[in-house]
């Protein structure tokens, strides 16, 4: 969370948009009504402490997708009369 550069009160998020893949521009306003300030600031990666560990592509399971199952329209209470 940023503060007001003015009176210091908590400011929200309005938006934000990415400037490259390791920079983000916030635009920020006070929730002090009676200041309201609007600010704008960056945000950007300084340095990663620590990586992702990489695991070979052959080591990594497949994902098996589970079949969907459904009722029929009245549920399993309905059974058809031949």
């Amino acid at each position: 969370m940023m503060h007001c550069p003015y009176c210091k009160s908590p400011a929200h998020t309005k938006s934000s948009r990415y400037m490259s893949e390791q920079v983000k521009e916030r635009y920020h306003q006070c929730t002090n009504l009676d200041c309201s300030c609007t600010f704008k600031t960056n945000e950007s990666i300084t340095k990663v402490i620590t990586a992702p560990l990489q695991e070979p592509v052959e080591d990594i399971a497949p994902v098996i997708a589970k079949e969907r199952q459904t009722l029929g329209r009245y549920g399993s209470a309905f059974r058809s009369i031949h």
